[in-house]
């Protein structure tokens, strides 16, 4: 085994039980951040081309394996049923294996497969990314078209039934104040819903790549549905819009800032709520205003309410 391969199974090791030590305290925003940077490393090293990987093709397919449970048990954390669909002990199981992945020679414990290299950041992985080197950002989309091909088509819900007496919001966002807007390449904006713990309380919904750009401004124009009637939301839950963008120089798409809007903010007209720096912290403790200029993301609400 080289030293190089030594330090990197260590160092996933390391993200392993950091990711499982998580689980158990109860800290599940950072477990699903934990466990879906580690998905992301070991898929990339599963479909990995390069002839120097001292990985046989069937400890590939071992690795990919185990990335795609710590995606089962990253989205059982984030599921609102009761029941979890892949538990904490069966993933400890897996601890062993990718320690021992140079001499594995057993069957796979779990019936699943490897999934395909997704090029979306989880929260939070660009401060955590001790595997990778460190780039310059530099100027990455000067001179970029003032319009965006609608490449990204967005993951949009339609709006719930209606139902008597209960209230469902419609929210417009209707531009977000940068003040690099113009070098954004293929912004969209993720939108969810979480709990205090972090824990989405809705389908999470992406727009439509930007429609245009000007000046400070990045517009979108998009209306969002929220998918449950704001009777529903529990207390203390809270609306995140997280401002996404492609980076060419680092082939992926990162999370540049992001805004909340809680439950009190909840009224019927135009609303500017203020950008954090990321990584998006669901939970609300760490904020940091992105900016001391007054850049803000603007939204449009309303109401929609059946008599009873």
């Amino acid at each position: 085994m080289s030293e190089g391969t030594r330090t990197l199974l260590q160092r996933w090791g390391a993200s392993f039980r950091r990711g499982a030590d998580f689980d158990s305290w109860g800290q599940l925003v950072e477990a699903i951040d934990e466990y879906q940077i580690l998905a992301r490393h070991l898929q990339k090293e599963a479909q990995a081309q390069h002839n120097n990987s001292e990985f046989t093709e069937e400890q590939k397919k071992t690795i990919g394996k185990i990335a795609t449970c710590l995606e089962l048990r990253s989205a059982a954390l984030q599921s609102t049923q009761s029941q979890e669909e892949f538990k904490l002990e069966d993933l400890k199981k897996l601890e062993p294996i990718l320690k021992n992945i140079l001499t594995y020679n057993k069957e796979f414990p779990f019936d699943v497969q490897p999934v395909p290299l997704r090029r979306i950041l989880a929260p939070g992985e660009e401060e955590n990314l001790e595997f990778e080197d460190e780039e310059e950002e530099g100027g990455a989309g000067v001179g970029s078209p003032d319009s965006f091909p609608a490449r990204v088509p967005g993951t949009l819900l339609p709006r719930l039934p209606s139902e008597p007496g209960m209230t469902l919001l419609t929210i417009r966002i209707e531009k977000i104040g940068l003040k690099d807007a113009g070098q954004c390449i293929d912004p969209y904006i993720t939108v969810s819903v979480k709990d205090l713990n972090g824990i989405d309380l809705t389908p999470v919904q992406d727009t439509p790549v930007a429609s245009r750009k000007e000046d400070t401004y990045v517009h979108f124009n998009v209306d969002i549905e929220l998918q449950k009637h704001v009777e529903k939301l529990t207390k203390g839950a809270a609306i995140f819009f997280e401002f996404k963008h492609y980076k060419p120089k680092k082939r992926f798409t990162s999370t540049k800032c992001f805004a909340f809007m809680e439950m009190d903010e909840i009224k019927p007209g135009p609303i500017v709520i203020e950008l954090y720096k990321k990584p998006t912290d669901f939970k609300r403790k760490k904020l940091q205003l992105l900016t001391k200029k007054p850049l803000y993301l603007h939204l449009h609400q309303t109401l929609h309410k059946e008599r009873p």
